[in-house]
């Protein structure tokens, strides 16, 4: 089992920036692909970002490339998402998760049924 506690949510003015951060434990994950998700408000989750735990490649959605880093820690078992230049419409819980399988594709997978493990989500809200 894995287990993904994501935290560093909170209240921002649009054009600021927040990190996200998310802790992970349990088994041996180096194969995985650690995602990030969001979701706003009577919309579906959708996928933002991903890094491979092995190795660090990243993979953005045109929407948060350029704006939002994805990295990770292995020493500390973290995987952060700084998020610059936000805007009122990145508002969402943002969700933290994990793909054992994800070493298998050559590029990240972006449905969240693919993804077993997850953490609680951190809500960010941008104000305009």
């Amino acid at each position: 089992q894995v287990q993904l506690v994501d935290s560093g949510g909170g209240l921002v003015q649009a054009g600021g920036s927040l990190r996200l951060s998310c802790a992970v434990s349990g088994r041996t994950f180096s194969p995985y692909v650690m995602g990030w998700f969001r979701q706003a408000p009577g919309k579906d989750r959708e996928f933002v970002t991903a890094i491979r735990w092995s190795g660090g490649k990243t993979y953005y959605t045109d929407s948060a490339k350029g704006r939002f880093t994805i990295s990770r820690d292995t020493a500390k078992n973290t995987v952060y998402l700084q998020m610059n230049s936000l805007k009122p419409e990145d508002t969402a819980v943002y969700y933290c998760a994990a793909d054992p399988l994800g070493t298998f594709y050559s590029n990240p997978r972006r449905d969240p049924g693919d993804y077993p493990y997850w953490g609680q989500g951190t809500q960010v809200t941008v104000s305009s």
